[in-house]
């Protein structure tokens, strides 16, 4: 071998000894940040989902709540009364109330909470993480509000037709979209 190739030679493995190239290095930091960027927004998206799924769990055990003194009302004969639960809140009707039930509707509002407004008699949730939700004509207030409906339905019973209540539901008060396709609205 040369005098001449054995020096290219020493001259190529003192390079490759180096490390890497201020080139290398740049293009390591990118990719490695647009993953990180990546994996930060489905974080989010990840951590609104499971909110939401929250707020649905809560949003089961109080319509549950309703549906049990609804039958308490209609066990004991009493279905005139089942008015007052459009009217009540309707945590009062649980046994354990939410640990994130916050009581009377105040300003300001900590994001995650349930509260319930006397003066609309609505329960209010309080989004903490509202990126991907939409709620109809909300003045960009993060939060959904529901009402308590009676179910009716023209009952006949000996020879008598009678409209009669029949369920308990919460229902939005406006359509909202929180990361589904289309709007949840007041289903029938």
């Amino acid at each position: 071998m040369s005098p001449w190739a054995r020096n290219k030679a020493r001259r190529v493995r003192s390079r490759r000894a180096r490390g890497f190239t201020l080139i290398e290095l740049i293009v390591v930091v990118i990719v490695i940040s647009v993953l990180a960027a990546a994996a930060l927004q489905r974080y989010f998206v990840y951590q609104e989902l499971a909110e939401r799924a929250a707020m649905e769990a809560t949003l089961r055990m109080v319509k549950t709540g309703l549906q049990i003194r609804l039958a308490e009302l209609i066990i004991g004969n009493r279905q005139a009364e089942a008015g007052v639960l459009e009217r009540s809140n309707p945590m009062e009707w649980l046994a354990d109330k939410p640990a994130n039930y916050a009581g009377d509707y105040a300003h300001p509002r900590r994001g995650g909470n349930w509260y319930y407004d006397a003066a609309r008699a609505e329960l209010v949730y309080a989004v903490n993480n509202g990126e991907f939700l939409d709620v109809a004509a909300n003045d960009g207030v993060k939060e959904i509000r529901f009402k308590t409906r009676l179910l009716t339905d023209v009952v006949t019973f000996g020879g008598t037709t009678t409209e009669s209540v029949t369920g308990v539901t919460l229902v939005p008060v406006k359509p909202y979209s929180w990361l589904h396709p289309g709007p949840v609205g007041i289903r029938a």
